[in-house]
């Protein structure tokens, strides 16, 4: 990708109709995800490279992204799909944004995000006090929307409060005293591995993506480098590992993320 900012020159607007991933068009989903519970959002932007931008960035960081270029087919859409949160151009030809927020929260609570190219905060406040839940104004970068996205979901998804000891199998944490052990044998966790490890045990079983675990462990700030994680989860194979190269406890899925042996 050229640029790290969706302050781009449209070259052409959507046509009518929804751009949805379909069996053979994921180029970065693997048919693991259908399995697990990934996010799926809805971008509606009417102008086709930000509309793309905004996808590309949306999908690397591990949500599922459909595409609609109008008011009239994000409703439809909403109504059919519930999508998890819709990214919501403000400048929509025919049914402008407004309109599109005032009709979705008819009928749904579901979390929007404004884009607006628009100045006046009367603007901003009226989409506020319609429902949406937070806005950013263009030009932006498209790491700044995704952060955005993350802490809407992390307000509307909290997790849950931890307990003190964590078991699952024969690894055990104690979060009081930062403490690891495998089998009664005390290993020597990095704060961040630790937090990686604690979320992986509290739901054994359960894929995590990559964005969920940077999310996990280090919030924000790494919303870029989500190949962070993997170099977290190999010096962390080493140490808790019989064999780091066949993990028995930290289990790659390939193509999604990594999973806590159930």
């Amino acid at each position: 990708m050229a640029g790290d900012t969706a302050a781009v020159v449209c070259h052409g607007n959507l046509k009518n109709g929804i751009d949805a991933p379909t069996d053979n068009r994921e180029p970065r989903r693997s048919q693991a995800h259908q399995k697990i519970n990934v996010k799926q959002i809805l971008v509606v932007e009417d102008e086709t490279r930000i509309a793309r931008i905004v996808r590309d960035y949306l999908e690397r960081a591990g949500y599922r992204v459909a595409v609609a270029g109008n008011g009239s087919d994000a409703l439809v859409f909403a109504r059919s799909r519930h999508p998890d949160l819709i990214v919501l151009d403000l400048g929509l030809p025919q049914m402008d944004g407004l309109e599109v927020t005032k009709a979705l929260r008819k009928q749904s609570n579901v979390p929007i995000i404004m884009l607006t190219a628009r100045v006046e905060e009367s603007d901003k406040v009226i989409g506020l006090e319609l429902g949406a839940d937070d806005y950013i104004t263009k030009p932006f970068s498209p790491k700044e929307l995704v952060a955005r996205v993350r802490a809407v979901f992390r307000r509307i998804d909290p997790l849950p409060e931890p307990s003190a000891i964590i078991r699952a199998g024969d690894v055990e944490l104690d979060r009081t005293r930062m403490q690891v052990s495998v089998q009664g044998r005390r290993i020597d966790a990095t704060p961040t591995e630790f937090e990686l490890l604690a979320t992986l045990t509290r739901q054994p079983g359960r894929v995590f993506t990559r964005a969920q675990l940077l999310d996990a462990i280090r919030g924000l700030e790494a919303e870029s480098f989500d190949r962070a994680v993997d170099v977290h989860v190999k010096n962390l194979r080493r140490k808790l590992e019989p064999d780091p190269r066949n993990p028995r406890y930290v289990l790659t899925v390939y193509g999604v993320g990594y999973k806590f042996a159930e």
